[in-house]
């Protein structure tokens, strides 16, 4: 409960120190600090089964996560994520909430209809990173690598465009990365461990920027990947699906630049498991999209590269660095809720309740948190864009009493439901 004091404290000063810095004319572009949002108290469609799915899991999730099948839970525990979360993101509204939240200006699928030419695309995608030249990406596209606008590109050719869409692929991939954190646990920990996450998982209070953003998207493909190595590392004769996972890690480097700090996450499981087979075959997977993309003409380090010079020259650079590196911290609090934030400390005190492996993957996630953090290249809008390292600091939450488990599912989910209904969200 301390660390839940101090961590509710850093969230008021940093909303203070916000709100100094922009009477004082810093323009830090955050209507509601830290978060990227503004006050505006709502209801929606989605609010009664958001409430609805919320008391289930709480009066009824640890129990079944104790009693039921094992796969038949990670079905369920997937399906209910996607409620949850497609519940929370219409609350706001179908097209506010779901089916036009890509569809900004900003987002993916404003550049989408200028792709005639798929491999030309990717050739000189570096080329239009740059906002002072003609033809420059949109936002969003010119500050990620390929990869990710690809996925919206093949959507659309599939004849699967426009937003809504768009935004049901991420909600649906999205939410499937509380089966992926688990299939990880049970196999660097044991399934019981696993069964107590679960439930914390599926209640993610960052289910309401999954619900709809990329970073959703890009936080399960990162899990599936760990979760894949994971799994291929606990077991004989599993190179194919080494090799799958890899493919998946080395996708994530074509995601986001900044999913290169998960590889912190994958380095845990290889330390902990120690098979160096899986470890090389997952390379090797990762190798193929690394080759594949640079063999199209696309230098992930020249993008890289670009990519900073365009951060330097936007919003960021009236955005205070010394402010941002402890207030992105207060930002991350509201995707990660005061369950994580109390497992996190009672992880760190005793690592070794649960074995090095559960520990390990928590580390891994503070490790890629505070890196990323420290380098400066996200400041603000953590709350989104950190998901894919938050979703394994809810590992922390085994660390939780058993007899508290309920009493701390419902403060996660009522810190999502209010963050949902009483700011608009621009994820």
């Amino acid at each position: 409960m301390v660390a839940v004091a101090v961590a509710v404290g850093v969230v008021v000063v940093a909303a203070f120190v916000g709100w100094d810095l922009k009477r004082a004319g810093v323009n830090i572009f955050l209507p509601f600090p830290p978060l990227l949002a503004q006050w505006l108290p709502h209801v929606g469609p989605g609010t009664a089964f958001a409430v609805l799915i919320a008391v289930a899991v709480v009066a009824w999730g640890p129990g079944l996560a104790e009693r039921q099948g094992w796969k038949p839970l990670l079905g369920l525990a997937w399906l209910t994520s996607l409620g949850w979360t497609f519940a929370l993101a219409l609350s706001d509204g179908y097209g506010k909430g779901f089916a036009g939240r890509l569809t900004s200006r900003d987002e993916y699928l404003t550049d989408v209809p200028r792709v005639t030419d798929i491999p030309g695309m990717v050739r000189d995608f570096t080329s239009h990173i740059l906002t002072d030249q003609p033809g420059a990406w949109t936002t969003h596209v010119g500050a990620h690598p390929p990869g990710a606008f690809l996925l919206f590109v093949w959507l659309d050719r599939i004849g699967l465009g426009g937003g809504a869409a768009a935004s049901a692929l991420c909600v649906l991939v999205g939410s499937s990365a509380c089966a992926a954190v688990a299939i990880a646990v049970k196999a660097l920990a044991d399934e019981r461990v696993a069964r107590a996450v679960l439930p914390f998982s599926v209640l993610f209070p960052g289910a309401v920027w999954v619900g709809v953003s990329a970073d959703g998207l890009f936080a399960a493909v990162l899990a599936w990947g760990v979760a894949g190595l994971a799994w291929a590392s606990t077991r004989r004769e599993r190179a194919v699906v080494a090799v799958g996972a890899g493919v998946l890690l080395g996708y994530c480097l074509y995601l986001s630049y900044g999913l290169a700090l998960g590889g912190a996450v994958a380095l845990a499981v290889v330390a902990v498991t120690r098979q160096w087979r899986a470890a090389l075959f997952a390379v090797f997977g990762a190798a193929l999209v690394v080759v594949a993309f640079t063999a199209a003409g696309f230098w992930w380090f020249t993008g890289y590269e670009l990519t900073k010079v365009l951060y330097a020259g936007s919003i960021a650079q009236s955005r205070p660095y010394w402010y941002f590196v402890w207030a992105n911290l207060a930002a991350l609090a509201f995707a990660l809720g005061p369950a994580v934030i109390a497992g996190v400390r009672r992880a760190v005190v005793a690592p070794r309740l649960f074995g090095w492996g559960a520990a390990a993957l928590v580390a891994a996630g503070l490790v890629a948190v505070l890196g990323a953090d420290v380098s400066g290249l996200s400041k603000a809008e953590v709350e989104r864009i950190w998901l894919p390292f938050g979703t394994w600091l809810v590992v922390a939450c085994a660390w939780l009493p058993r007899a508290g488990a309920r009493w701390w599912l419902a403060a996660q989910a009522v810190l999502a439901l209010a963050v949902n209904h009483l700011l608009l969200t621009v994820w």
